[in-house]
């Protein structure tokens, strides 16, 4: 497959070209997603998505299921799904929540924790891999900083528009 060409930037007088930056944004996700999912695959059998819920897992003492929604804005039917098929691969565990009947914790186990540090090592190989030869440290910084400044405010907007509607 030939390699993308690049689009030039807008000229500084117009403005930003947002519908550029949607795309660029959108072909990065996709892009580093397949990357790092393949890698994760082919060095540990594990899904990405698999990889994700057990990170949240891990982060999250007492998780929820509903923890691991609001955490990776998903719904929390295919975040059930994906618990679900996690437990069937024997890398984590319900267990009746004691404060809340309506709900489980989810909590790894042994196997998944062991499977968890060795995929995050290679996780964070391949993302060093794709990122350090374009961001620097410090741009990485400030390129997330960017990122969750934007998340926030899409999620403002998003709030806003249930409440107006």
């Amino acid at each position: 497959m030939p390699p993308r060409q690049q689009v030039p930037p807008p000229a500084a007088d117009s403005g930003p070209d947002l519908k550029h930056l949607f795309s660029e944004l959108v072909r990065l996700e996709t892009e580093l997603w397949d990357a790092v999912e393949r890698r994760l695959r082919a060095d540990h059998g594990l899904p990405l998505p698999n990889f994700e819920f057990m990170q949240v897992i891990s982060r999250i003492p007492n998780c929820r299921v509903q923890d691991i929604a609001t955490e990776l804005s998903i719904t929390v039917g295919g975040t059930s799904k994906i618990v679900d098929r996690i437990e069937a691969a024997g890398h984590c565990a319900r267990r009746a929540n004691p404060n809340d009947r309506r709900s489980s914790i989810v909590e790894l186990t042994p196997a998944g924790k062991r499977l968890l540090a060795r995929a995050t090592v290679t996780f964070e190989d391949e993302l060093a891999a794709r990122l350090t030869p374009a961001l620097s440290d410090r741009a990485a910084v400030q390129f997330t900083r960017t990122l969750t400044r934007l998340r926030a405010a899409v999620k403002a907007a998003e709030t806003e528009d249930r409440r107006t509607a």
